[in-house]
């Protein structure tokens, strides 16, 4: 296959002027566009791919903005709720042959952190999600921990487990965390971090922790330009970088 021609919608952010750089240096593909808040996507360059890390309130038209084109979308941005999801479906169905990924994290290590606590769910009758991220995320729980959360409560479903254990009755304060799912999902915001997340399962007389550490946005970059190759590839609405990778 030729060259692809990719445009990076909010590629003057952290995360965005990675992706520039990476597509810049990988064989096969050419930076058409770099497009950010304000500006006019047109035709976005003549791009084939669109690769789109901007803020959860503007996402969901920016994608619309593609598909309508005929333009294949690879999503990091966070916010894409089922009903979000349930109206891009529906206007993909218009579009059949464009392909999105939505992907709460791109770095390999995590995809396979969320398929290792999706396995262990079902062993383990208690279990809690950590997320630490840098102060200047302005969502919380991170779209990785509650992409965890949904595949550990879908998990403790089919094995038929009950509610995650807690006898808290008074929380005034919130410390207990919060839910995504019915799984207890802790956010935390430090100067310093990039992207970290644990995964804490406990059961009479033993507790299995799994960890995954982005230090550098650099680890996302080899999941996007998997992405970016294949998405045409999958036709629809996937969520998940997992389905490309066989995981």
């Amino acid at each position: 296959m030729g060259t692809r021609r990719v445009a990076v919608i909010g590629a003057a952010g952290r995360m965005g002027s990675e992706v520039c750089r990476a597509v810049e240096e990988a064989d096969g593909l050419d930076l058409v566009g770099r497009y950010d808040a304000g500006d006019e996507l047109g035709d976005l360059g003549g791009a084939d791919v669109v690769v789109e890390f901007s803020v959860p309130d503007a996402s969901p038209a920016n994608v619309a903005h593609c598909v309508d084109r005929g333009i294949n979308v690879v999503v990091g941005t966070t916010g894409w709720d089922e009903a979000r999801l349930a109206d891009l479906r529906t206007r993909l169905a218009d579009h059949p042959d464009v392909g999105v990924l939505i992907a709460p994290n791109f770095a390999i290590g995590a995809v396979l952190m969320m398929a290792f606590a999706a396995k262990a769910a079902e062993f383990y009758e208690s279990v809690e999600v950590i997320e630490l991220h840098h102060p200047d995320k302005v969502d919380a729980p991170s779209g990785t921990a509650a992409r965890t959360a949904a595949l550990i409560a879908q998990a403790r479903e089919q094995a038929g487990l009950g509610d995650v254990p807690d006898a808290t009755t008074s929380d005034p304060g919130g410390a207990r965390g919060g839910r995504a799912d019915g799984i207890p999902v802790h956010s935390v915001r430090l100067r310093g971090l990039v992207a970290h997340q644990e995964v804490l399962f406990g059961q009479t007389g033993e507790m299995l922790t799994l960890r995954h550490d982005s230090f550098d946005r650099v680890s996302f970059m080899p999941g996007v330009i998997t992405a970016v190759r294949q998405v045409a590839d999958h036709p629809g609405l996937t969520v998940g970088l997992e389905n490309y990778l066989g995981i």
